[in-house]
């Protein structure tokens, strides 16, 4: 039974836990039973998402708290928690691609990584991966840079509110994206189309490279279609992260947002 306006410990002051925001991150917490010892849902949510939310947490036995939107906003120091925050276990961060496939509730929208090396450039992309509502990021595990304290930093909450998920091989982890129906697109300059001329409506892996280095030669095969992002200036290219939310946001324009 929701518990209206707890008073109890506040949940950021918690030992041994952290917390998450938005439907997407603990809708799938809820869903695998990972570790969640806490949901605190705005009172002002009676949509569909927050029914599925009561309806797992009383499955669980997890402890559901009602709560306004300030309380919520002062919870997390941003107002983009879209009326659902947990509490769960700070040791637990492991999440699988298999995990955000089978949990997709729309069209996919999905970013991968290939061997990003500066942590604030990963940190600036899992920013821009949240804003435009992405459902996972992929990268490598080895030759890139890990989820830092810097990338974390950086990221702003993103770390949290978007699921990182780290695999062994790149290129099998484009082919399950594929088998799943979902479209690959690779960020590459030498690209005959740019990412304008290409339909985005459905679901979408965008994959872009490296600093400097682009995507590596296994990466660009495996991917169903390269689109560059066409430069009119002096510059050769942009920053990865900036490119990221150019590639994203085309996509939820296409879309209609």
């Amino acid at each position: 039974m929701a518990n209206k306006h707890a008073q109890d410990i506040p949940a950021e002051k918690t030992p041994g836990s952290r917390l998450i925001y938005g439907f997407h991150a603990v809708l799938g917490r809820l869903r695998r039973d990972d570790g969640v010892f806490e949901i605190y849902l705005s009172e002002q949510r009676g949509d569909i998402r927050a029914r599925e939310a009561r309806k797992l947490a009383e499955m669980s036995g997890v402890k559901l708290t009602l709560a306004d939107n300030e309380r919520l906003d002062h919870m997390v120091g941003t107002r983009r928690h879209q009326g659902i925050i947990a509490r769960v276990d700070a040791r637990n961060r492991a999440i699988s691609l298999d995990d955000v496939l089978a949990t997709l509730t729309e069209p996919a929208l999905l970013l991968v990584l290939d061997g990003i090396q500066d942590p604030h450039n990963l940190g600036a992309c899992l920013r821009v991966a949240d804003a435009a509502g992405v459902h996972a990021v992929i990268a490598p595990r080895d030759r890139a840079v890990s989820l830092n304290a810097t990338a974390a930093k950086v990221a702003s909450g993103a770390a949290d509110s978007v699921a990182y998920i780290t695999v062994t091989n790149l290129a099998r982890a484009l082919r399950q994206i594929q088998q799943a129906g979902i479209w690959v697109i690779g960020a590459a300059d030498e690209a005959e189309k740019s990412l304008f001329e290409i339909e985005q409506k459905g679901p979408i892996a965008w994959v872009l490279g490296a600093e400097g280095d682009g995507l590596r030669r296994l990466t660009r095969d495996t991917c169903d279609e390269l689109a560059r992002i066409p430069m009119m200036g002096s510059v050769e290219s942009l920053n990865v992260s900036v490119a990221s939310g150019i590639c994203l946001f085309e996509t939820r324009r296409q879309r209609g947002f």
